[in-house]
């Protein structure tokens, strides 16, 4: 298997698990006393997920790693109709997630469970899915794909990069591209760790 295709994917992978991670203690600890600083983290944490994810690592897997593994691993077919079936739906997922934050922070407190135990099924459901992908789809590829299949999926991955990867890896926030680079401050200053400095 290609090293280039399997870091990139599993770093884009513990990107989204600490992101995950820090959204679940946001929602332990909630608002306390600073109920505009807690909206806006939470907000900015489900756009990265909706803006990095979603449109640019599902995309890459739907389109170049699960066809050609499906080809020449047809075995695990049902396992990669699974999740291209739930790529499908990411978006939509989050989105909703996006919109019971909204009717929380503009609504009150009766919307506040609605949106807590949205998100815990949200990080049950993309802890599955990663498993999936890492234990099942990638060791079927590193099996069976050939090095022209790599070579195309290198190109890919290699131009796709996580911003939030940089920041974890200790690169901080000066050299990200300038459209993500006031989200991931804003993300950086409030979250708590692994992602952020808040609550520390």
């Amino acid at each position: 298997m290609s090293t280039l295709t399997k870091q990139v994917i599993r770093d884009e992978h513990a990107s989204l698990a600490a992101m995950l991670q820090s959204l679940a203690m946001m929602v332990r600890m909630g608002p306390g006393d600073e109920r505009a600083a807690y909206f806006e983290v939470v907000r900015a944490m489900l756009f990265y997920i909706d803006e990095i994810p979603e449109k640019q690592h599902h995309p890459i897997e739907s389109s170049l790693l699960f066809p050609r593994v499906v080809a020449r691993a047809p075995e695990v077919g049902d396992v990669v109709a699974r999740l291209d079936r739930e790529h499908a739906r990411g978006e939509e997922t989050v989105r909703r997630l996006q919109h019971e934050l909204l009717a929380w922070e503009l609504l009150g407190d009766e919307r506040r469970a609605v949106f807590e135990a949205s998100v815990g099924i949200y990080l049950r459901f993309y802890e599955d899915h990663m498993r999936l992908e890492e234990e099942i789809v990638l060791p079927a590829a590193e099996r069976s794909l050939r090095e022209a299949d790599w070579a195309e999926m290198d190109q890919a991955f290699a131009a796709n990069h996580d911003p939030l990867g940089r920041l974890l890896a200790g690169a901080g926030v000066s050299g990200l591209d300038p459209l993500y680079q006031q989200l991931f401050s804003r993300i950086v200053r409030l979250a708590p760790p692994p992602v952020g400095l808040g609550g520390t």
